[in-house]
């Protein structure tokens, strides 16, 4: 099982808190999107479930294992990060294959993987390729292989999609549920996009300074807002505000 629960969680710098008591069930093989406007806090969040940021308070757990104090490389989770932190001198072979080798995994095994995964992502002709020669949306694609290699019990999206025009983002999004659908790995995705939010996610969480706002499928977050600035979030157009009094 994979499911990642947040209980009390809290997150403060100084005197400052970012996270307020959140709590967050994440049940396994689901799909939920962490949204938000800038601030809101989703990406602390996704980055202490990854080990990146410790928690000030409250527990974590993964499957059912605590991991408050557990380092990220030993959480078992493989991360996207939005500038796709790939190695420019690699191939895309070799960047595929990097964290296989790091676990000194056999040969014939890492063969295996990433021609599975190649032919998974539609790459599997580029592999002998440097990366100066891949365009936005091939990159995007060698990231994505370097994040499923491992069989991480869960997947972590930083804003993946940012980086693309808006013709690639749509492409891309259809990728992703395509591949959640395959896989059927738990997986949290971070986006200020609440459009990319209602597209992808099986629930979403919609943050605002810290504190979580409302959990929902999308039909659920966009025609039974729980407060208004859910209803002026979500949805393109916002709903309509109108100032009144009751009697």
């Amino acid at each position: 099982m994979s499911q990642v629960t947040l209980k009390n969680v809290v997150k403060s710098y100084g005197d400052v808190k970012v996270i307020h008591n959140i709590n967050l069930d994440i049940q396994d093989n689901e799909f939920i999107v962490l949204v938000g406007p800038s601030g809101c806090g989703n990406s602390t969040a996704l980055r202490m479930i990854a080990g990146l940021e410790t928690i000030s308070d409250g527990t974590i757990e993964i499957g059912d294992k605590v991991v408050n104090d557990v380092p990220p490389k030993s959480r078992n989770t493989s991360m996207f990060f939005q500038d796709y932190a790939l190695y420019p001198e690699m191939t895309v072979y070799q960047n595929i294959a990097f964290s296989l080798r790091m676990k000194k995994s056999q040969q014939a095994d890492i063969e295996k993987k990433v021609q599975n995964l190649a032919e998974l992502l539609d790459i599997t002709n580029l592999l002998n390729r440097k990366l100066q020669t891949l365009s936005d949306s091939q990159r995007q694609r060698v990231a994505m292989g370097r994040t499923l290699v491992r069989d991480p019990e869960v997947f972590l999206f930083d804003e993946p999609l940012s980086n693309l025009d808006p013709k690639l983002r749509n492409q891309m999004r259809v990728e992703l549920k395509k591949l959640h659908t395959k896989l059927k790995t738990t997986t949290v995705y971070v986006t200020h996009d609440q459009v990319e939010a209602m597209t992808l996610a099986d629930r979403i969480v919609v943050m605002k300074d810290g504190h979580i706002q409302q959990v929902g499928t999308p039909a659920e977050v966009y025609e039974k807002p729980a407060n208004m600035f859910v209803a002026d979030f979500i949805g393109n157009r916002s709903m309509n505000m109108v100032k009144a009094e009751i009697s």
